[in-house]
């Protein structure tokens, strides 16, 4: 069962490394360098998000559709190949959108949306597969061994992407693309070989689809006014925690002349600093009430993006570093204090539901925050004709957000907050399925 963890664990570390140099790298080349609207790249930022409600189509067809035996080998295949064709292409069309925006918007959205549609096809067939080979009681370990792997990969991969453009050009971001794309192949190819038993098409069971849809999501959730309280919460808390994703690497460059292997490397705090959130919060977890490491998480996040802010007017890159760690440290202890009090909550004892919620919550969250925050910036350089006034009003806007979610957490009924399940979910095991969407 190990070995088929750490097969499991590089398929989802192959995936996350297809993410990284597009949204760690390519997103400030695109605005920084080529001067491409940032809310153009917000856009094609948001395609898996915008794909994400596809996961459950994808789910029940491959569970009625088994290709040659297998139920999810293949289609984590096929999003696999999506996947190292979206990362290896990326570069081309951003430089392809800087020479010939109409051909470039119409290869951008073939490619980013293949990469979106590889995104959702492989991860939700091989966080199937975790569930169908741990069983129910070893899936969130399983999944936990994954996340580890995933953090630790986005880390070396953003440390590997630094070093390869530490002399920035067009040929060597294309190269540096590609060899993270093979690289990942690689990777994807020994954690699907073998992992998957092959049976034949009268021995595949008809399961019956226990994924729900955004809609019916939606229609449970609405019959409590506390969980619809929770959910606008939680919107509104990950848009405040999200919507600097496309903008911290390019306004790194702008305030502070950074090249692109530095703030290629900001990946690679952000990922340091969530995983020693993890075990700071594992040592308080005892300690600290989970709706108080929620407060504490929300305001880590306010200070941080205040010092993001101050970090440009006093033209110091070591406050804006801080600022970046300290929100590394923040939404480590954000998402996974808020998922806490989730998975804690009395309403209906089902936990799964609850996981939707967060998908749903996340992706939204994330394709907000994505086109708000490149709409904003675009808008403002224009009005002001300063680039840096356009990111340090979006940074206050999340600032914004966050006290908003610090005020409506206030008005939610902590009683729904109680002990549900027998077994207390290890701090690691909850963050990963914190990722898990």
């Amino acid at each position: 069962m190990t070995w088929k963890r750490i097969q499991l664990g590089l398929i989802h570390v192959a995936v996350a490394m297809t993410l990284v140099p597009i949204n760690s790298t390519l997103n400030r080349v695109m605005i920084k360098e080529l001067s491409i609207s940032a809310l153009l790249v917000g856009v094609m930022a948001a395609l898996p998000y915008l794909f994400s409600p596809i996961q459950v189509a994808i789910g029940s067809f491959s569970d009625r559709h088994p290709i040659f035996g297998w139920r999810r080998t293949p289609y984590i295949f096929i999003g696999l190949l999506l996947c190292v064709f979206g990362v290896i292409a990326a570069p081309h069309v951003a430089y392809k959108l800087a020479e010939n925006r109409g051909l470039g918007i119409l290869m951008g959205v073939l490619v980013f949306g293949a990469w979106g549609m590889g995104y959702n096809l492989a991860s939700v067939s091989y966080f199937s597969l975790a569930t169908e080979i741990s069983g129910e009681k070893g899936r969130s370990r399983t999944i936990a061994v994954m996340f580890f792997m995933m953090i630790v990969s986005i880390i070396g991969t953003s440390i590997t992407l630094s070093k390869l453009l530490e002399e920035y050009n067009p040929d060597k971001l294309i190269n540096s693309f590609l060899i993270v794309g093979l690289i990942a192949f690689v990777f994807g190819m020994i954690g699907t070989i073998g992992l998957e038993s092959r049976k034949a098409k009268k021995e595949v069971p008809e399961e019956k689809e226990e994924s729900q849809t955004w809609g019916q999501l939606y229609k449970i959730i609405s019959q409590n006014k506390e969980t619809v309280r929770f959910l606008v919460y939680l919107i509104i808390l990950l848009t405040g925690v999200f919507a600097q994703d496309i903008l911290l690497e390019p306004y790194g460059a702008e305030a502070f002349d950074l090249e692109v292997d530095k703030t290629t490397f900001i990946t690679a705090i952000w990922g340091t600093m969530f995983l020693v959130s993890l075990s700071l919060g594992s040592i308080f977890e005892n300690r600290v009430p989970k709706l108080r490491q929620a407060k504490i998480g929300a305001w880590g996040g306010i200070i941080a993006f205040g010092f993001i802010v101050l970090s440009s007017v006093m033209i110091s890159p070591i406050v804006f570093y801080t600022g970046v760690v300290l929100l590394g440290l923040a939404t480590g202890l954000s998402t996974v204090s808020n998922l806490s009090l989730m998975l804690d909550m009395t309403i209906s004892g089902n936990i799964g539901l609850f996981i939707g919620v967060w998908g749903m919550a996340s992706a939204l969250s994330r394709l907000t925050g994505n086109l708000m925050s490149g709409a904003v910036r675009d808008i403002m350089t224009k009005l002001v004709g300063n680039p840096i006034v356009g990111y340090s009003v979006v940074f206050m806007i999340e600032i914004g957000l966050l006290l908003v979610s610090l005020f409506l957490l206030q008005r939610i009924d902590v009683n729904l907050f109680k002990k549900q399940v027998e077994r207390q979910m290890p701090l690691i095991e909850r963050a990963a399925v914190s990722s898990e969407v």
